[in-house]
């Protein structure tokens, strides 16, 4: 009869699985070298896995963590990055554009080189540990100028010494001045070198003022400094005018810009001027002097020391020469505004094309005949009525426009009383006839006769004309600017008198 092995499992518990209880074994078991072996290799085990420094080395892009350590230093890490941007957003806002910033770099939380965002290969500019040429500790040369011993003496003139003195000497140069980084060379300059790189630096660094200066506070070709771009945006503003085209002509003294008229509470505005702006970077009023020193409307103003003022002076000059044309019918461009440098005037064309100079305008022999006694009575006109001499006419400042001749460019122009007066007038009679002459008008006269004629002076003409007549000029001038002096009279007839008030001085603001 077969016996059946019957096994009876544990009753399951309620509370889950029981662990199993580990099997005893003897003492002898415990004590043998194999043993020992096998539980030392599952304690080193056990431990590895227990350890809180190997959750550390889990990466920052794992979304989960099972240590609470790693996950409070990635927190405390990203708010620290928050506020270090907080701190250079509001760096930022503070400083502006000023040149003088203030830096909020020591209230940052994250070092610069613990940036995950700063490149690891980046040097420390301040780091000077590897410098040959710094001394570690700050060298002082003795009273009695030299160190050392015997064969080992080094004097303040050691070559060596003076050399890196000089490199290291180079810091103290400009900011804007290259001198590159030196760090790990063992660089050493000579005296020449490094006063020549000094000098040169000075040199540069004042040049560069001048410079700037220039830029900001002078009127170039077809450009304005800061300055005078601000005048002309006031009188946008303001609606004197409307806008501004751009540049039509340029000259040694000025640029002449096209703009649309706006409107003035005193005047109506024409719908096209021009805004002649004079330069003012001075080059070419150092020798325009002697056409205003000698004015009696600004002698009193005229200063040699302050040339800038000679600028906005030469724009009130011809501001007052216009407006006594214009009362003498003359055909001539009408003043609007006079702020400061800039005289705003009616436009002489049609349709942004301005009227063209009357050397470049082809006319018939009728049409240039009838120029030529246009301009006749325009220089008797200007010189009797008027009481001033345009001393710089010619046909490059006669425009013709609508059949007639207009006269610009009057800001040169003195009265008869000026010491060159009759010069300057004989010189326009020159040009105007030598223009007409070669363009064959044969009424046109000579020079001499057309001095008489505007002049009505009566001035005889010899065998050697131009010298005995210009010696002749220059004693008449000569008599009656003693004559002046005297009696603060005229002593060749002149129709009027100047009644124009005197002029006022011009605030600087």
């Amino acid at each position: 009869m077969d016996q059946t092995l019957v096994t009876t499992e544990p009753p399951k518990s309620p509370w889950g699985s029981v662990a199993l209880t580990p099997p005893s074994c003897s003492l002898s078991d415990v004590m043998s070298e194999q043993l020992a072996k096998q539980l030392e290799e599952e304690n080193n085990a056990f431990t590895a896995l227990n350890d809180p420094s190997a959750d550390l080395l889990l990466s920052e892009d794992s979304s989960e963590t099972t240590s609470d350590l790693m996950l409070a230093k990635m927190l405390q890490m990203q708010f620290d990055r928050e506020f270090d941007d907080q701190l250079r957003r509001e760096e930022k806002k503070f400083n502006g554009d000023s040149k003088v910033s203030i830096s909020f770099e020591n209230y940052r939380m994250v070092h610069p080189y613990e940036d995950s965002d700063s490149s690891e290969d980046e040097v420390d500019w301040q780091d000077t540990r590897h410098d040959p040429y710094r001394a570690e500790k700050p060298q002082t040369t003795p009273r009695r100028g030299f160190s050392g011993k015997g064969k080992n003496i080094t004097t303040k003139h050691d070559e060596v010494t003076c050399g890196r003195k000089n490199t290291a000497r180079m810091d103290n140069f400009a900011p804007e001045v290259h001198v590159g980084d030196g760090l790990g060379m063992d660089l050493k300059l000579s005296n020449q070198v490094f006063n020549s790189l000094k000098q040169h630096c000075y040199s540069e660094q004042r040049r560069s003022a001048r410079l700037h200066e220039k830029k900001e506070h002078s009127t170039a070709e077809q450009a304005v400094d800061p300055r005078t771009r601000l005048l002309m945006y006031k009188m946008v503003n303001a609606g004197v005018l409307e806008n501004i085209n751009g540049c039509i002509s340029t000259g040694k003294e000025s640029v002449v810009f096209h703009a649309n008229g706006g409107s003035l509470e005193e005047q109506p505005v024409p719908d096209e001027v021009v805004l002649k702006v004079y330069k003012t970077t001075l080059n070419e009023f150092r020798n325009r002097d002697r056409y205003i020193k000698d004015d009696y409307r600004f002698i009193d103003r005229f200063s040699k020391l302050n040339p800038r003022k000679i600028i906005r002076m030469w724009a009130e000059k011809e501001m007052h020469n216009l407006t006594r044309m214009k009362k003498a019918e003359i055909p001539c461009p009408e003043v609007v505004l006079l702020k400061k440098h800039i005289l705003v005037m009616s436009f002489i064309g049609k349709d942004h094309i301005p009227a063209p100079k009357l050397k470049d305008v082809v006319l018939s022999s009728e049409d240039m005949k009838a120029a030529f006694y246009q301009v006749l009575h325009v220089m008797q006109q200007l010189y009797q009525e008027c009481n001033l001499v345009h001393a710089d006419l010619s046909e490059y400042n006669m425009l013709w426009h609508q059949g007639k001749v207009w006269l610009i460019d009057v800001g040169q122009s003195v009265e008869p009383t000026h010491p060159h007066a009759l010069e300057f007038l004989f010189r326009d009679c020159r040009n105007v006839a030598t223009f007409f002459q070669k363009r064959g008008v044969s009424e046109a006269m000579s020079v001499y006769e057309l001095f008489n004629m505007v002049s009505g002076l009566n001035i005889p003409v010899g065998e050697e004309e131009e010298a005995e007549f210009i010696a002749e000029i220059v004693a008449l001038e000569k008599r009656n600017e003693d004559h002046v002096q005297r009696r603060g009279k005229k002593t060749f007839p002149v129709s009027s008198e100047d009644g124009d008030p005197p002029l006022q001085p011009d605030s600087d603001d």
